[in-house]
């Protein structure tokens, strides 16, 4: 991927490890999530790429997906395409206050739309905990390896149970 390095003044969205990821053999990875997310603020990093159209096209590549899985804000108003609209906002008026041109993000769905967020915690816990040994590893790695700056409860969570601690 052709990008610049991280910044770490990006918006606050709403984030929680509450996708299931098939290539990841099951463990949950951070995704925006409107329902049981929790503010954190985000990095950014900007592309190297001429145009849009190509660094949607690395975006995609680097995240194993599609256009459709791809948010995009242009500053200008003239494109906006996400799954939360309260996220698209809040992004939309950062690049506007940043003199960002366009903001593009991997949006893939949560995988727990149909849990009540009361029980988000412990449905997630208890996926985690029925993972195989591979699975959970792969979880416990992505948990913690994320940035410092994204605090969730889930994460929280995990992080406090002795069977989730770093190897």
């Amino acid at each position: 991927m052709l990008r610049e390095d991280w910044k770490f003044d990006g918006p606050s969205l709403k984030l929680e490890f509450s996708r299931i990821s098939k290539s990841r053999l099951n463990a949950l990875t951070l995704v925006i999530d409107p329902v049981c997310g929790h503010a954190c603020q985000v990095a950014y990093a900007m592309s190297k790429q001429g145009r849009t159209e190509e660094a949607i096209i690395d975006l995609c590549a680097r995240e194993g997906t599609n256009e459709k899985n791809i948010g995009c804000c242009f500053a200008d108003g003239s494109r906006r395409q996400g799954r939360d609209a309260d996220s698209v906002d809040v992004i939309f008026q950062w690049a506007k206050a940043k003199a960002i041109d366009v903001v593009l993000w991997t949006d893939l769905p949560g995988s727990f739309t149909g849990v009540p967020k009361h029980e988000f915690i412990n449905t997630a816990v208890s996926h985690v905990q029925g993972l195989p040994p591979e699975g959970k590893a792969m979880a416990a790695e992505y948990v913690w390896c994320a940035p410092d700056f994204v605090v969730t409860p889930l994460r929280s969570t995990l992080q406090a149970e002795p069977w989730f601690q770093k190897s």
